[in-house]
């Protein structure tokens, strides 16, 4: 690998499936520029997010800790205190970072404070309030008015447009130094707001209909089927999956993204270039729209395409990777160490040769939705984990979890927790998750998550649990923590009680 420059440019957008992306295996999708990205680079087709709400999904992204560790476990809940964004820790170390686009982590409402964040540079910090706050009041109306597109829009009036204006300039005048340059768009989120000819690309499209959008969720958890509500009463052979403004928004945003990729080719040609979406939409599968507390792949798994220098070209990685594994490789890829707290390995290995695992398996969470609305469910608190073959997802306040053999039931369509033959899989992994909510320090840990119906060889519970205090160790911004019982910093952050 010859490079004499650290930048990396990350692309984001918001709700954007697997399959809405050309390049992953629907050519309809018209998503050309991200195609060409995946032939420059690595397409991954078993990454997922952390936690399939935009906000948690973007805690880990840009802490490298999961939502239940950042604090930051719902929309509208700011990251903890004592939580560094990998900017910061870049700007410590004399990059030049620059955060463009949706954000999500201030505790404010959908769409910000509009208050850049310690360790961005505030010349180029644009979220969705300063986008609004440029606009007149019926101007604001229009931008969350989903009818909008119709009435015929310019590019220039869309938030993803402004934001990559920013990052052209940005591109222009710091392309020859080292940087860290995330452009994190809104669309194709609804109101999925978009001109022509994206507004009218896919008005009679019907998206193709995948086995499990039959699944009428029969043996699965209670509160999927409160969730998919009457779509579980209709012909399901009747369902045709119409959805104009968002896919032809995702069209929009891929432009928009090309306009990015353009500009990095020309003026930093060594960058890598990262692209991925927090999560994904239901589109009837399972009988689901939008997001939630699950682990199907139509709603946990995202696109995630890498390219740049040293990484192969054209290649399809099937490993199982998460967000969790970016914020450690972008902080190996610029050369520094990678911090104690942090609970990803780095995925930079693998990237340059991807017959390298980096993962044994991923974790995917979720606890509540939203916190300022009492809607999407309430609290829902779900940890589950995939191993490339076998997915288990353990719900704690529903009785039915579920397991699913992803070689034999591609479409999650037969939840297998009930099957003895399958027994010995599922003990495996619920051991791997219970210790993986231990070593992180999950605040929702306790004997509750090992108490499931079909667990029959588990031990009765006790009131200390595994009898272990797990201190937290963040010494490059804190003194190191101090033991309880003798004042004195602490020599094991791991030990008994």
């Amino acid at each position: 690998m010859n490079r004499s420059r650290r930048q990396i440019v990350l692309l984001m957008t918001d709700s954007t499936r697997q399959d809405m992306v050309g390049c992953y295996g629907n050519p309809d999708m018209h998503t050309p520029n991200l195609d060409s990205l995946a032939e420059r680079g690595i397409r991954y087709q078993n990454a997922y997010t952390c936690q399939p709400v935009c906000g948690p999904a973007r805690s880990a992204l840009f802490t490298g800790i999961y939502p239940h560790s950042n604090g930051s476990f719902t929309n509208c809940v700011p990251l903890g205190a004592n939580v560094k964004t990998i900017g910061q820790r870049l700007t410590d170390a004399g990059l030049r970072t620059a955060y463009i686009g949706k954000w999500h982590l201030d505790g404010g409402d959908y769409f910000g404070l509009g208050t850049c964040p310690e360790g961005w540079d505030p010349d180029y910090w644009y979220d969705m309030r300063c986008y609004l706050e440029e606009l007149t009041e019926e101007e604001r109306l229009a931008s969350r008015d989903s009818a909008t597109s119709a009435k015929g829009i310019s590019a220039d009036f869309t938030f993803g447009h402004r934001c990559v204006n920013r990052a052209l300039d940005f591109l222009h005048r710091h392309g020859t130094e080292d940087f860290f340059l995330t452009v994190s768009l809104d669309e194709p989120h609804d109101p999925g707001l978009c001109p022509e000819p994206y507004a009218s690309m896919f008005a009679d499209y019907e998206f193709p209909k995948a086995p499990n959008v039959w699944d009428t969720l029969e043996g699965k958890p209670q509160y999927q089927k409160c969730w998919a509500g009457k779509n579980r009463e209709t012909d399901r052979d009747a369902v045709k999956i119409k959805a104009p403004r968002f896919l032809g928004c995702n069209a929009f945003a891929d432009a928009e993204l090309g306009r990015v990729l353009d500009c990095v080719r020309a003026y930093a040609p060594e960058a890598m270039v990262i692209y991925t979406s927090d999560h994904g939409d239901g589109l009837e599968s399972h009988c689901l729209h939008s997001k939630g507390p699950v682990m199907y792949n139509e709603i946990a798994r995202i696109p995630l395409l890498i390219a740049g220098p040293g990484v192969p070209q054209g290649v399809v990685d099937g490993h199982p990777v998460s967000h969790i594994n970016l914020p450690a490789m972008i902080l190996e890829y610029m050369g520094l160490p990678i911090p104690r707290c942090f609970e990803g390995k780095s995925l930079l290995q693998e990237v340059y040769d991807p017959e390298i695992r980096t993962n044994d398996y991923v974790i995917t969470e979720f606890t509540r939705y939203e916190i300022d609305h009492d809607g999407f469910g309430g609290l829902q608190m779900m940890r589950a984990i995939y191993d490339g073959r076998y997915k288990l997802a353990v719900h704690l306040l529903d009785p039915v979890d579920e397991f699913y053999d992803m070689d034999a039931d591609p479409w999650e369509m037969k939840n297998l927790i009930g099957d003895e033959a399958y027994d010995r899989e599922k003990v495996r992994l619920h051991k791997l998750l219970l210790e993986w909510m231990n070593a992180t320090r999950d605040p929702f840990r306790g004997y509750q998550w090992e108490l499931r119906p079909w667990r029959k060889d588990v031990e009765a519970p006790t009131w200390s649990y595994t009898g272990y205090t797990r201190q937290r160790e963040n010494e490059e911004y804190e003194p190191r923590q101090l033991d309880y019982a003798t004042g004195l910093p602490m020599e094991e952050a791991v030990r008994r009680k």
